[in-house]
């Protein structure tokens, strides 16, 4: 009996395991069709992130720390402090992944709403957008960086001038992302999470 049940149940996930490749292969030759004519359109995106950090990066050497400017967030939550502040990249890190798995779930489930290359395309444009006001925003006003590292008395609050261009373009990643200074006024991780998040109460509701 044992091994009667034992057939039953490698022939279901057999079959199980040939209806998923199928699904996996034929997704896989519509998402190439279509990634072949979008792909100007998300090289460029993925092109303006760079940018982005390039420009963050720049913004860096502009920065000057000061006082910490009295802010209501702050009032009403105060910070986690110096040793729980990778709670918030950690928060980011698993709302970024979540979004960058689900956008691949048409891959597997039959629950198809839309395509991975065109949802990322979108996705891209709204995060350039959105990017491109950012960079306006902190290189028209440079505040003093309320965090850690980059108030009065650390060594990462200012960069000093930059030994070769190739130092810049660089951008010191991923040290230099992590450790940024003066790209204030609205937040990178809040554009991409509140992006993310937009996008999958659409489409999934």
């Amino acid at each position: 009996m044992d091994e009667i049940a034992f057939i039953k149940i490698t022939m279901y996930l057999a079959r199980e395991a040939t209806k998923l490749w199928r699904k996996i292969a034929t997704e896989t030759a519509l998402e190439v069709q279509i990634l072949l004519e979008k792909w100007h359109l998300l090289l460029l995106g993925l092109i303006f992130q760079y940018i982005h950090g390039l420009a963050a990066r720049g913004v860096h050497y502009l920065h000057r720390p000061g006082p910490v400017l009295q802010d209501l967030g702050f009032m009403i939550l105060p910070e986690l402090g110096r040793e729980r502040s990778y709670i918030s990249e950690t928060v980011f890190t698993v709302i970024f992944l979540s979004f960058l798995l689900w956008t691949f779930h048409p891959f597997i489930f039959h629950s198809k709403r839309f395509y991975t290359v065109l949802i990322w395309r979108r996705v891209l444009a709204f995060l350039v957008a959105s990017q491109m006001l950012r960079i306006v925003t902190f290189y028209s006003t440079q505040l003093p960086g309320p965090n850690y590292h980059c108030r009065e008395g650390s060594e990462l609050a200012t960069l000093p001038p930059p030994d070769s261009v190739w130092e810049v373009l660089l951008i010191n990643f991923p040290r230099g992302v992590n450790y940024g200074c003066g790209d204030l006024i609205f937040s990178s991780h809040m554009i991409f999470t509140l992006v993310f998040v937009r996008v999958y109460h659409i489409w999934l509701w």
